[in-house]
């Protein structure tokens, strides 16, 4: 029988499929039947680094509020709510340890170093056993360099590791000059991990009504394609564990990323669109093709198809292939 089981931040799991932080990871009784349905970890639908400094800071005016790279944030909040969004945060840590075996990684969506970094301690106290940073920088301040904006994500790392012991893991974009480089220099920080990529709120425009909507809410399998190059590229040249996200819908998807060199794949879309049994379809789709092609273990192939062991590396790093776009039948 093959052996799907492990290791991810230093954490053991079952299997290398992990529950993406969504609105599936907020509740004690999801995450029950998340763990029922056989995911190796969840990660906790994720806490903003605004309602952090407003229980912080609630007592502030608004003369006083924090400073923050996006200011005009704090209009979406109400400063009452967003002290009991951070209180039943610490008791859901709570009460799902208490609940499941699987590890559960506290999320924290943030923007910038300013003071929160020290609530990270009570994520800690709660029981999480690790702690993903998801940070995004949107480069479209024009006042702002690259190296500003880059500057943002070790200094969040470096406060936050001050304040705990657990492991953290980085989930990025992949909006960088130089990715490859940055995915290494982050790599170097000693945090546990890097997830690749963020999903993001993407505009569309309804002409009828004359205002700015939502599109492509859930991930689609042929998202898949961009965070397959870039496990590919950077896995074995790291100096943490590799989760891969965003388009990952079935089997196949999470055995590709494998074989591209990820560690772990996160999932939320294919959740929403094909419900939680789905997650025992792709760990029978793994099974089944592990024992087909004769893996008792994930180690025996994980990162076999990276650019560091492929027969054919530039195939990763072709951005207009001549095969596919001249007409003709090359090979």
């Amino acid at each position: 029988m093959a052996d799907l089981s492990v290791k991810y931040l230093g954490l053991n799991l079952r299997n290398p499929i992990v529950a993406a932080s969504s609105g599936l990871t907020n509740s004690v009784e999801d995450i029950k039947a998340l763990e029922k349905h056989g995911v190796g970890a969840i990660v906790l639908k994720s806490l903003f680094e605004e309602e952090i400094l407003a229980e912080m800071k609630k007592a502030m005016d608004e003369a006083k509020r924090p400073s923050s790279m996006y200011p005009e944030i704090w209009d979406l909040y109400d400063f009452a709510d967003a002290e009991d969004t951070v209180t039943r945060y610490l008791g859901l840590i709570a009460d799902v340890k208490k609940e499941v075996k699987i590890p559960v990684i506290a999320s924290i969506n943030c923007v910038s170093a300013d003071e929160w970094p020290v609530f990270a301690k009570r994520i800690e106290a709660a029981g999480a056993d690790a702690l993903e940073l998801n940070v995004f920088v949107m480069p479209s301040d024009m006042n702002n360099s690259s190296n500003v904006n880059e500057s943002v994500y070790f200094d969040v790392i470096e406060k936050v590791k001050n304040e705990v012991n657990i492991p953290i893991s980085l989930k990025i974009s992949s909006y960088f000059s130089n990715l490859a480089q940055m995915i290494k220099r982050l790599s170097e920080t000693g945090i546990e991990g890097i997830t690749l990529f963020n999903r993001f709120f993407s505009p569309d425009i309804d002409i009828e009504l004359k205002k700015v909507t939502p599109s492509g809410v859930y991930s689609s399998p042929t998202d898949i394609n961009n965070t397959l190059r870039w496990v590919g590229i950077m896995a074995n040249r790291v100096s943490c564990d590799l989760a891969a996200s965003t388009g990952i819908h079935d089997g196949a998807g999470v055995i590709k990323q494998l074989l591209a060199g990820a560690n772990v794949v996160h999932i939320a879309s294919t959740l929403y669109k094909n419900g939680m049994g789905r997650v025992g379809e792709m760990i029978t789709d793994i099974e089944e093709w592990m024992n087909e092609n004769d893996y008792e273990n994930i180690s025996d192939f994980r990162g076999m198809l990276s650019q560091s062991n492929t027969s054919d590396p530039a195939a990763y790093e072709r951005a207009q292939f001549m095969k596919h776009f001249s007409g003709k039948n090359i090979r």
